[in-house]
């Protein structure tokens, strides 16, 4: 797949968006503002897009397009006002319960960008240490809209609606790719849990605690590195981590950073992000800490552009209807042929990594699934002890 002439004024557009800078379109030729703004919604940047709009010099946007984009903003607005009331109302409440809890990724990252509420948001994820994750549970049972799966009492990671919000308790951000990715992280869960390295946004009159900015790098680097591991990374995700390290650029510890990259074994996959940070996201190269300009990171750095722009968002452009079939076999089967798919994408880019990766998730998978049949069993002789058969 080649950058069409949409694909890359689609791209400028992000980044006029993304830096607030003005853009031309004119260089382009002839473009589909139609088809552009298609790749913002399966980008989930469509905020992006119409901040960049705003920046455009030399081409009139259709209005009618205009008219829709500008509504869609609103409803941005109107949904992340919404949420960071939410997210207030529920961390007041908690807080009033005994349970201290923080604010991972969505609402907390968008307050790095100029205009947070034109960011896509997704669920509200709270992270929280083992005990007071146990006292969320419960304080969330009565309240949420379909309950927690009683399959998930051992689990550490639980996810519930609260309409109409998603919610997400947290204990970890293990990402499940390799077991010293997943110490890294455990180093750096403990350092924002035990040793209080946090930053806060003050949401109206509630003060939120985050992650500190050189924690944060770690969390959002690698969650959406597994995104791209196990099956779609999108470009906001990606924004996210932009905006992250331009915004603390003057306070972040780069030689932390360093250290932990390192030791997780992801400078090779930080390298090629920057690359593509700075090439296709206009991410100016002496604020993206381990940026090279080697022709070798510019080549993962076009790969890994394909398969963004392919992907979408969250696998949005892939066909996932097989997740809704109620046979659980025939959902890991195919899942299964995903991921290999993405081997052999990802062998071009990181070689050793993706076929280390692809064992990991697949033995994690194979666990999962027979874990679900243990369970099912388990459920199973309970109902026929309970009938007295």
């Amino acid at each position: 797949m080649r950058l069409n002439r949409n694909h890359q004024a689609f791209m400028a557009l992000v980044r006029a968006g993304l830096w607030e800078k003005e853009v031309r379109l004119l260089p382009y030729g002839e473009i589909d503002f139609n088809a552009i703004y298609k790749l913002a919604q399966e980008q989930s940047v469509v905020g992006l897009l119409a901040a960049g709009l705003e920046h455009v010099k030399d081409v009139k946007v259709p209005q009618a397009l205009a008219l829709i984009i500008a509504g869609e903003v609103l409803q941005l607005e109107q949904r992340n006002r919404a949420m960071n009331e939410f997210v207030a109302d529920m961390v007041a409440k908690m807080r009033e319960a005994g349970i201290y809890t923080l604010v991972i990724k969505g609402q907390g990252v968008a307050q790095c960008y100029e205009r947070p509420l034109w960011r896509a948001s997704g669920d509200v994820d709270f992270f929280l240490s083992e005990e007071n994750f146990l006292l969320a549970r419960e304080f969330f049972r009565p309240l949420v809209s379909n309950g927690f799966d009683p399959s998930d009492e051992n689990a550490r990671n639980i996810s519930a609606q609260l309409l109409p919000w998603d919610i997400e308790l947290h204990t970890n951000q293990f990402c499940g790719l390799s077991k010293k990715m997943d110490a890294g992280i455990r180093n750096v869960q403990n350092s924002v849990i035990y040793e209080g390295q946090v930053r806060s946004w003050m949401n109206e009159k509630t003060q939120i605690f985050l992650p500190s900015a050189d924690n944060d790098a770690i969390f959002v680097f690698t969650h959406f590195l597994k995104h791209f591991y196990k099956g779609g990374l999108g470009l906001r995700q990606i924004c996210d981590w932009c905006r992250l390290l331009w915004t603390y650029k003057d306070s972040m510890n780069r030689e932390l950073l360093d250290s932990r990259i390192r030791r997780m074994g992801l400078m090779s996959e930080w390298k090629a992000f920057a690359a593509f940070a700075v090439d296709y996201l206009g991410m100016p190269r002496e604020v993206m800490p381990f940026y090279s300009s080697s022709r070798k990171w510019n080549r993962k750095a076009k790969r890994i552009c394909k398969f963004v722009i392919e992907v979408g968002n969250m696998g949005h452009n892939r066909d996932m209807r097989f997740y809704a079939s109620k046979w659980f076999f025939e959902r890991k089967v195919k899942s299964f042929g995903i991921r290999l798919k993405d081997l052999i994408r990802h062998a071009s880019i990181f070689p050793l990594d993706s076929v280390v990766f692809f064992i990991n998730i697949t033995t994690n998978g194979f666990v999962a699934f027979l874990n679900r049949k243990n369970y099912r069993d388990y459920q199973e002789c309970k109902r026929i002890s309970e009938r007295g058969i």
